[in-house]
């Protein structure tokens, strides 16, 4: 079975990258090479931008593939080129987002039946335009929606971005800030227990067809995310909670991803994908794949980057709450 993944070098891609290449198998990524990461052995790079007719032109001539899993398709222009390109392919994966299921939701937990739509975000409705191009196509198909995965160089919160900004924020004492009143659940998950389940989706008949999420069954809330953050990074727990909208309006940037998804409770009902892939499970819970990527960290000064621009957006909003509650 030859696998081609169009990206491969992103958070959650790297993951299956090294979880496919660990289990030999027939893999190459098609990607513009600007990661400089080096593959695992026995993965092959074509380097190309299959957005740029230019660049891509004759890299896949004489290739042949039974699995194209597409990472990097985020609007309908990019589905059709697929469809144009990979019209023969056995297996065409399309990566969506569960950020696509309407919210709030009539399913709790998430099943891959429950409704989509999703006002706020553009980013998600583009996914579900691009699954619905995919579902009207002829290519033998199978949609995966991953939720909030992080990797072992991420530190997953709802606003500090998945860097080192957080720790650097937490080392002056300024809290982690969660949506709403902090209570309500998410779901996070490790991007290589989501890339152990994926890998045992690939090229099988009985996929195609169907659509999967994957992620953790671990269930916190927000504020329990950000005290796990806090302590994994020897801090007291700082946690300060505020209104979504209010985020909304001081930083407009923010508004989408927590209007249309942290703001609302979420969790995922895995039994299908468990069914498809006999025991499988999520096994790294937010407290261990916290303590590995502040190692990361740890391990190199030099990945200790902290964002200025999103560091003065934080302490905007913190000083719009405050402000908020002394009305």
């Amino acid at each position: 079975m030859r696998i081609l993944f169009v990206g491969g070098t992103g958070n959650i891609s790297t993951e299956c990258v090294r979880v496919l290449a660990e289990r030999d198998a027939d893999l190459t990524v098609l990607n513009r090479g600007l990661s400089g990461a080096p593959l695992p052995e026995g993965v092959r790079r074509i380097v190309a931008d299959i957005r740029d007719p230019s660049s891509f032109a004759g890299a896949l001539q004489g290739e042949e593939f039974d699995v194209v899993v597409e990472w990097m398709a985020f609007v309908p222009d990019h589905i059709l080129l697929d469809l144009e390109l990979f019209a023969g392919v056995s297996h065409y994966v399309f990566i969506s987002s569960a950020s696509a299921y309407e919210k709030p939701s009539p399913f709790f937990p998430l099943v891959e039946e429950a409704p989509l739509g999703n006002r706020w975000w553009r980013y998600s409705r583009d996914k579900i335009a691009c699954e619905e191009l995919v579902r009207a196509s002829s290519v033998p198909f199978t949609i995966v929606r991953p939720s909030y995965t992080y990797g072992g160089t991420w530190i997953p919160t709802a606003l500090e971005g998945v860097g080192y900004t957080v720790v650097d924020r937490l080392r002056r004492g300024r809290p982690i800030i969660v949506p709403g009143d902090g209570t309500s659940v998410w779901t996070l998950t490790h991007a290589s227990d989501f890339a152990r389940a994926f890998a045992g989706i690939l090229g099988r008949e009985d996929t195609v067809g169907e659509t999967f999420h994957i992620t953790s069954d671990e269930v916190l809330t927000w504020n329990q995310i950000g005290a796990t953050i806090a302590e994994a990074a020897g801090f007291e727990p700082r946690v300060t909670a505020v209104s979504s909208e209010l985020m909304a309006r001081v930083e407009p940037d923010f508004g989408p991803g927590l209007l249309g998804d942290k703001s609302h409770s979420l969790a995922f009902d895995n039994s299908k994908i468990k069914r498809f892939v006999p025991g499988w499970q999520a096994e790294i819970p937010l407290a261990e794949g916290v303590a590995r990527s502040l190692a990361w960290f740890e391990e190199d000064p030099a990945r200790q980057i902290v964002d200025a621009a999103l560091d003065a957006k934080l302490d905007r909003i913190l000083a719009a709450h405050e402000r908020s509650l002394e009305i």
